[in-house]
């Protein structure tokens, strides 16, 4: 059986955000997409807006989930969140942070949640 991207992306996406509700989280988007950019996961940490990269990858090969958000991804996320304030202003009221879950093997995971994984701007 031959899966695709999407769905691998979509599985990582699930496990992550199950992760995170397990640990309080609420989630308020998923897959907030904008010209320039994508967002997993916006979610309310206590009082503060996560906005959430989610990697899956198979092996380490290639340096595993966490080392493949370069800083291009990086800017992407950062003008995908630029955008999501100027549309959402209720979010505003929010110190934002942006979090990496980083998925090992989505056969038997291995979920590592990076709060404040990178700093914008």
């Amino acid at each position: 059986m031959n899966i695709s991207r999407k769905d691998v992306g979509d599985r990582g996406e699930q496990l992550a955000l199950e992760y995170l509700q397990k640990r309080g989280l609420q989630l308020l988007e998923r897959n907030y997409r904008c010209t320039g950019g994508e967002i997993d996961l916006v979610m309310l940490h206590r009082d503060t807006l996560a906005l959430i990269e989610v990697r899956l990858r198979q092996d380490r090969s290639f340096g595993g989930a966490a080392a493949s958000v370069t800083d291009t991804k990086q800017r992407r996320l950062l003008v995908a969140a630029q955008r999501l304030l100027q549309q959402r202003p209720a979010y505003r009221r929010y110190r934002a942070r942006f979090d990496l879950v980083a998925i090992e093997d989505a056969a038997a995971p291995r979920i590592e949640w990076i709060k404040d994984a990178f700093r914008g701007g």
